[in-house]
Formats: C-alpha cells, sequence, structure tokens
C-alpha cells in the first residue's frame, strides 16, 4: 500500500486537505496527516481538523508522496517550516512524488523543485518566486515527472484523482471517481 504525508498548517485551505485525505483514503492509501505541532489546526474558513501526529514525529521517514494543500496563511507556514522542506527535498532526490495545489507550489519553489519544470498555481503565487527556468503552466493538474501542481479548491477534486491514478493506476481511479457522480465533458 502507498503511503502519503499531508502536512496540514494553521491556516489551509480545507477544501483541499479533506478532498485530499478522502479520496486517497477511498483509494486504499494510507494517509498520514501531520500537524507542524501539537495543535489542532484552523484551516481557512474557521473549520478544526486533527492531524493523525506531529511533523516531528514522522521527518524522518519515507513516504511514496508528500501532498501540500493550499489556503493562506497555511502555505506560509508549510514554507517557514526547515523540517517540511528538507523532507520535500529528501523525497525528490529519492525520485518521490511531491505534490502541491494553490498557495502550496511556492513551497516546492522555495525548497529548489521547480527550477526547469512545468508547474501552476494559485494565478499569482509563483510570480517573483524567483524560480528559474518555470513553465507556468493553466492547466487543472500539472505534472512534470515526480513534481504535480495543482491550481485550487475548484481543482482538489481532479488532483486528487490524478494522485489516486499516479499510486494506484488507472483502474483504481475509476473505481474511485465513479461514485463520486461526477459530470464528464465530452
Amino acid at each position: 500500500m502507498a503511503t502519503v504525508l499531508i502536512p496540514l498548517a494553521q491556516g489551509c485551505e480545507e477544501l483541499e486537505a479533506v478532498t485530499l485525505i478522502d479520496l486517497l483514503r477511498r483509494a486504499g492509501i494510507e494517509v498520514i496527516t501531520a500537524g507542524l505541532d501539537e495543535q489542532p489546526v484552523k484551516a481557512s474558513r474557521g473549520t478544526v481538523l486533527v492531524p493523525d501526529t506531529t511533523l516531528d514525529a514522522v521527518k524522518d521517514r519515507d513516504f511514496d508522496m508528500i501532498v501540500l494543500p493550499g489556503g493562506l496563511p497555511g502555505a506560509d507556514h508549510l514554507d517557514a517550516d526547515a523540517r517540511l522542506r528538507e523532507m520535500l527535498q529528501r523525497h525528490a532526490g529519492a525520485d518521490r512524488y511531491v505534490a502541491a495545489i494553490c498557495a502550496a507550489p511556492k513551497v516546492l519553489a522555495s525548497a529548489g523543485l521547480l527550477d526547469y519544470r512545468k508547474a501552476t498555481s494559485f494565478p499569482g503565487v509563483l510570480d517573483g518566486a524567483g524560480v528559474t527556468g518555470l513553465d507556468y503552466q493553466t492547466g487543472a493538474v500539472v505534472q512534470d515527472g515526480r513534481i504535480v501542481t495543482s491550481r485550487g479548491p475548484g481543482t482538489a477534486m481532479d488532483f486528487a484523482l490524478t494522485l489516486i491514478e499516479l499510486l494506484a493506476g488507472q483502474a483504481k481511479r475509476i473505481e474511485v471517481e465513479g461514485p463520486l457522480q461526477r459530470p464528464h465533458v465530452a
């Protein structure tokens, strides 16, 4: 079974965080949520999330994927966390997946993971981020090797389903997506 770490910071975007947690778990993927400290996380719209553990407890563990939900100031808190930056660099260096949505791609930029890559984000987030050779895209989900980025709350379901396909295959994505009753655009 694949393992995914989703760090949760105060002020994260709850729609993104909960969509990721929910859909990845529906796919049978082991999802571990980790707070930056031992406190419950109050998300950007006031929803309180209780992480499974703390970042300190899992910082030396290897995961198949690390996924960062966005939202502000949540992404700023993730960006300021040296433990997380080291984990992202270590995982990317080991050819493991790292993924971020909305404002969180700036965390990948700060870690030096978006240089000479295709990526997307919430509009304007990567402006002035100092990313060398960034090929900014406007698609809902953009993958460049083992780096996956997405636009924002409205693309969270597409993002989560893409991550499921990467970790568990297309058949698992179809199995999870079917009961969601999503309209399909031809």
